[in-house]
């Protein structure tokens, strides 16, 4: 075909099925330009190794104003600042600083020391269920998916987890706004939860520096690398970042994985039977129907060429993730689950300078929720048809709103 209307991609219609579209774009057009709301291209990069070189191009910068001429910046709204200051949306040396404050907290030491905690939620969320739910029944967005990572980060950081009903509608209203047509990028849902979420961390930080405790928000607060501090815009955005993506990833990476599992019964009865083949597990299913779908936007500092297509200064690129990691050029077999896949260098975390700086701590979630889920819950099914089951609206998120079943 030679033009892909947005909707196509990450429209309603195909969210639940957008591989054959992938699919067909890495054959024929893989480097796809869309038109954006604002009325300036938005280019699709979709194969496995033009992504992982657009992951790691320094041209391709994540701050507009390090691509673009004043006038051309786009116009944000003051709600849009956390979402503009953090680290994911920064270049070197401004990123460099603020990832250098945060990465100690989850080094793969330090977030492995945190397993047997993670461990007791996940029984205790299983416990609950099977001793007070509806007999045989429970969602396993709301009642295991969603509370399992809301209950560690904010423990981490020293946020009340009892707010974490707020912090997954705030969530839902920041990353569930499609790229499409002629959609406002800030609607009034997402600039209110923009202020909300803002004002609620303001007021958190003034009860921290009044009260402070072994967590990391306080740590945050009195941070110093060599020096340097957080602003109090960057802590915003610094705690804000943190808070979604410490949740958001593996959420739908359990739900995502359970479905796969569950598509794929001959694999989830291998996982069964074998429980130690659960990492080589949870790779294949972050690299088979991951929980990122689309990269944070790009901008190109200087024109650049890919398979003979150039992005000019300035443009928009969007690198599909989940469209690398079916890449028949990359990966044997690549719409096939294969639990014990060799060489499975997926890219669900990214790759370069902004690689997920969660990574250890979602593949540890990950490994404890959907094993100890298999384990306790042997006869697990969805409770509907698996074509049923509804996705959440966005081109960044891949996820579920609800999954029920019975077990």
């Amino acid at each position: 075909m030679s033009q892909l209307p947005l909707m196509e991609p990450f429209g309603a219609a195909t969210k639940s099925n957008p591989y054959p579209i992938y699919a067909h774009l890495r054959a024929h057009r893989p480097v796809h330009r869309l038109p954006l709301p604002d009325g300036r291209g938005l280019w699709l990069i979709t194969r496995y190794d033009d992504v992982e070189r657009a992951l790691r191009n320094p041209r391709l910068v994540k701050n507009p104003r390090n691509a673009l001429d004043l006038d051309q910046l786009p116009l944000f709204p003051d709600e849009a600042r956390p979402m503009l200051e953090h680290m994911l949306s920064a270049d070197p040396p401004v990123h460099t600083r603020l990832r250098a404050l945060v990465h100690k907290a989850f080094t793969p030491r330090l977030v492995e020391r945190l397993r047997p905690r993670v461990q007791q939620i996940a029984d205790k969320l299983l416990d609950s269920v099977q001793h007070q739910g509806e007999a045989g029944k429970m969602d396993l967005i709301d009642d295991y998916a969603f509370p399992l990572p809301i209950i560690v980060i904010t423990e981490l950081l020293g946020v009340p987890s009892k707010d974490g009903a707020k912090f997954r509608a705030w969530s839902n209203a920041v990353v569930g706004v499609e790229v499409a047509g002629d959609c406002e990028l800030f609607p009034e849902p997402r600039r209110a939860a923009l202020t909300n979420f803002a004002a609620y961390l303001r007021s958190l930080f003034e009860e921290k520096r009044a009260n402070p405790k072994d967590d990391l928000v306080s740590a945050l607060l009195l941070a110093e690398e060599e020096g340097d501090t957080l602003s109090e815009g960057e802590l915003v955005a610094m705690v804000f970042l943190l808070l979604i993506a410490g949740h958001e990833t593996t959420v739908n990476l359990i739900g995502n994985g359970v479905l796969a599992l569950l598509r794929h019964p001959d694999q989830l009865r291998k996982l069964r039977d074998d429980l130690t083949l659960i990492g080589p597990a949870v790779e294949e299913l972050l690299r088979y129907d991951g929980p990122v779908e689309t990269s944070t936007f790009r901008y190109a500092a200087e024109d650049i060429t890919i398979d003979g297509v150039t992005i000019h200064k300035g443009d928009t690129v969007l690198v599909v993730l989940a469209s690398a990691n079916r890449d028949a050029a990359r990966f044997a077999d690549a719409d096939q689950l294969n639990i014990t896949r060799a060489d499975n260098r997926h890219l669900a975390f990214g790759k370069g300078i902004h690689f997920c700086l969660g990574a250890p701590l979602a593949r540890m979630e990950g490994q404890i929720a959907i094993g100890t889920l298999i384990r306790r819950m042997p006869a697990l099914q969805s409770a509907v048809p698996l074509d049923q089951l509804e996705w959440r609206p966005g081109t960044l998120i891949r996820g579920l709103r609800a999954f029920p079943v019975r077990f």
